[in-house]
């Protein structure tokens, strides 16, 4: 990963340069700290605005009965001019969804208002409870109500295969189940553990085996982190209601809902 660094003095540039420079292949040198910290700002800042524009396409193209998944990937064929993000639960991570705040925040006391970094915040901010909306939709269509239903969620950190649970928005959705009614499991082969403290919930939990048996037990799966030790088409075959907020489920299913892509649910066959 190339370094951008910037001294209060050319000095101090030269200095900070080669000492990353000793471990480092390529550094960047910059003509202050206030414009390195603004090379990063820049960066979260441009992925948090572009899922933000993606998330927004996703709850258009659920209204227009469109797949969300199959234009993203149709688009990408495109040589130049575009560059491919992905809709999902929402942002997650110690960056991502705090440095645009952060640089919204900085902007007014300079007599600014940033819209459009803050719009992408409020789209990526709602994005847990349009999953909960889905999961209310996906359990009407079977009858049922959120409230007394055994929810079962797969993945809570905030992106696959790591252990970080620092913003993630699967921890949004749990709370906004459990405060919903919703009896609440998880399954996370890198957080075995999510502790009282870690959520809004307020009380300790503990991952279950993403199996076939709690996932027959449960009245919807809802998979919020596509980690690649998940077995998605055992979820499919195994549960009688999925909603799917990552397009990990290769198998598609009248019982299956994807974010962002047409469809209403069914039963699952038996």
């Amino acid at each position: 990963m190339p370094k951008v660094v910037g001294g209060l003095t050319p000095e101090c540039s030269a200095t900070a340069q080669a000492l990353y420079s000793a471990a480092i292949d390529t550094v960047i040198p910059v003509s202050s700290p206030t414009v390195a910290e603004m090379v990063k700002l820049l960066e979260n800042t441009f992925r948090a605005v572009n899922i933000g524009m993606v998330n927004e396409l996703a709850l258009m193209c659920d209204r227009m009965g469109i797949d969300v998944w199959e234009v993203v990937d149709a688009a990408k064929t495109k040589p130049f001019g575009f560059m491919p993000f992905y809709p999902g639960p929402g942002l997650g991570g110690h960056c991502i969804p705090v440095d645009p705040f952060y640089l919204s925040w900085k902007a007014k006391q300079f007599g600014f208002d940033a819209r459009f970094i803050e719009l992408a915040g409020h789209i990526n901010g709602a994005m847990p409870h349009y999953v909960v909306d889905k999961v209310r939709e996906a359990l009407n269509s079977h009858k049922k109500a959120v409230n007394g239903s055994r929810i079962h969620v797969a993945g809570i950190t905030y992106k696959k295969d790591i252990d970080d649970m620092r913003e993630s928005p699967a921890l949004d959705v749990i709370h906004l189940l459990h405060n919903a009614g919703a009896e609440v499991t998880y399954s996370d082969p890198w957080a075995p553990e999510l502790r009282a403290d870690a959520w809004p919930g307020g009380y300790d939990m503990k991952s279950v085996p993403l199996d076939k048996a709690h996932m027959a037990a449960a009245d919807c799966v809802v998979i919020l982190t596509d980690h690649k030790a998940f077995d998605f088409d055992l979820v499919v075959n195994s549960s009688k209601l999925v909603v799917d907020t990552r397009n990990a489920t290769s198998l598609r299913a009248p019982h299956v809902l994807r974010l962002g892509a047409p469809g209403k649910s069914s039963p699952a066959p038996v």
